[in-house]
């Protein structure tokens, strides 16, 4: 039940962080102030721990479908 509700929580997180990238015509997170920045020489430091984040959050999202595939190979 513990991971069910660990999944959900990821996968909300994951989705709100998914679309608070910049694309190549902007996203949401120009409405946070993102689009007014530019930046010469490569993202900023906003940009990459927004990176940072989503990668650890799609570890953890990652991991909690993997035990759940394990908690339900071992209980059935």
């Amino acid at each position: 039940m513990g991971f069910s509700i660990a999944l959900i929580v990821f996968s909300a997180l994951l989705m709100l962080l998914v679309l608070m990238h910049k694309g190549k015509g902007g996203g949401l997170s120009d409405m946070f102030g993102g689009g007014m920045q530019s930046s010469v020489g490569g993202s900023s430091v906003a940009e990459r721990n927004l990176d940072r984040i989503t990668v650890v959050i799609g570890l953890f999202w990652f991991a909690c479908i993997v035990a759940l595939g394990l908690l339900m190979k071992s209980g059935s």
